[in-house]
């Protein structure tokens, strides 16, 4: 449990840090924007409740997949497959990020305390 929360520590901070790039904060935007439209579509195409169709568009950017449900409509299918080609990058870009904050801000923690 202590491990979870120093890795939560981590990873609160290196998005406190990350959020005051430009860049970071474009792939934000992007990233709630396209899950956001997932859901809209999937709540209103496929008939999912607003939780499910959001769980569906987080598992299906972050390639996690949930073999509990699958698009019933053509066009379902369809969407899904260009959501996940053109959402996959976007979500690969935010993650990298995120894991370069925290590298750098580890990096940085070791360097002050190199210089005491």
């Amino acid at each position: 449990m202590i491990s979870f929360l120093l890795t939560l520590k981590r990873l609160v901070t290196a998005l406190i840090h990350a959020f005051k790039e430009k860049e970071f904060q474009v792939l934000f935007f992007l990233i709630l924007l396209t899950l956001v439209s997932g859901a809209i579509f999937y709540s209103t195409v496929e008939n999912l409740a607003v939780l499910d169709a959001l769980y569906f568009s987080v598992m299906t950017l972050t390639t996690v997949g949930d073999d509990s449900f699958t698009p019933s409509t053509t066009f379902g299918k369809l969407f899904t497959m260009v959501y996940a080609i053109a959402g996959i990058g976007l979500m690969f870009g935010f993650i990298s990020k995120i894991a370069f904050s925290m590298q750098s801000g580890y990096l940085n923690r070791d360097k002050k305390e190199d210089e005491k």
